[in-house]
């Protein structure tokens, strides 16, 4: 397989996607917001080449983003578009998926420039959606993606009107608007599509069950969030926001759990060490499975076997 090389990489920035698109150059060299149900311009931006590297915040809307929920034992329809974000400096392949491939009606392009001396700067990297693969985009309902178009359309207006002292602040206002609908309405996704997550999370026990029982843990050591999200085929931080919000714990700590649970059937069904025990657990160090094993149950392993005995 042909290894990538700094040729194959092709930065891009916002005056990149306009000429790409013969579209006239940004009003403002920091952000764009192009409307695709005027200019009829497609993106991702990732059609550019084989591999692109934007130095800027995307963030897509686009109506062909439809889907049929399921919940309980119906169904909801969420067939009025959709969101997709991507954070900058993030490697984005060539389109390969049909989600990718839809037109967007709104894409707004953001440098990290345009945030410097605004809370903003910083809270921006706390929404976890930026890390979400294209198919674990946002689906909306009629009623959300109405709310999240006329964002776009007060961020446009403001754009294309005016632009004075004040207007960074309120398309600032905006954005973290923008950020803050979609918050909600990933949380309610997880919840929408909780028969499907609950699924999910059965299968991520079957695999951690059959990692330990198949001893790949001897040869792999502990597993890994991205091991298990690899399994998924769904990003690490999909992984763990999902796993959040049905249990109220994160994809790492469900790992250290079941390392714990798998620990006392050891310790209490066999005349193994603690060394033993903690080796076929995937530790290299017996102190590093004696730390853990303290932390979650407040005993040492030899402490719980004299209970337990």
């Amino acid at each position: 397989m042909k290894k990538k090389t700094a040729a194959d990489v092709q930065p891009v920035t916002l005056a990149d996607i306009h000429k790409y698109h013969a579209l006239p150059s940004p009003v403002h060299p920091l952000i764009s917001l192009i409307d695709g149900s005027t200019e009829r311009v497609v993106l991702p931006i990732n059609e550019l080449s084989a591999n692109t590297i934007p130095n800027f915040y995307r963030i897509a809307f686009k109506p062909g983003l439809g889907s049929r929920v399921k919940y309980g034992q119906g169904f909801y329809d969420f067939s009025n578009g959709g969101m997709l974000f991507a954070a900058p400096n993030q490697l984005l392949a060539n389109c390969s998926t049909e989600v990718e491939k839809t037109c967007s009606m709104y894409t707004l392009l953001v440098h990290p420039d345009f945030f410097l001396g605004y809370p903003i700067a910083k809270k921006i990297k706390q929404y976890g959606f930026f890390s979400y693969a294209a198919n674990e985009a946002l689906h909306l309902s009629e009623k959300e993606a109405a709310t999240i178009i006329s964002i776009f359309n007060n961020i446009e207006e403001e754009l294309n009107s005016r632009i004075d002292d004040f207007s960074q602040d309120v398309i600032i206002s905006q954005i973290e608007l923008l950020l803050n609908y979609s918050n909600r309405f990933y949380k309610r996704q997880f919840i929408t599509r909780k028969a499907v997550n609950n699924d999910m999370l059965q299968k991520l026990d079957d695999i951690l069950d059959d990692y330990f029982n198949s001893n790949v843990s001897l040869e792999d050591g502990i597993p890994t969030v991205q091991y298990l999200s690899d399994q998924m085929n769904v990003s690490p931080r999909y992984l763990s926001d999902m796993v959040r919000a049905v249990i109220g714990q994160n994809t790492q700590s469900l790992i250290h759990q079941k390392i714990i649970d798998k620990a006392k059937e050891k310790l209490s069904t066999t005349a193994l060490s603690v060394s033993e025990v903690a080796y076929e657990l995937g530790f290299g160090h017996p102190s590093s499975f004696t730390k853990l094993f303290r932390a979650k149950t407040s005993l040492s392993p030899l402490a719980f076997r004299r209970s337990f005995n």
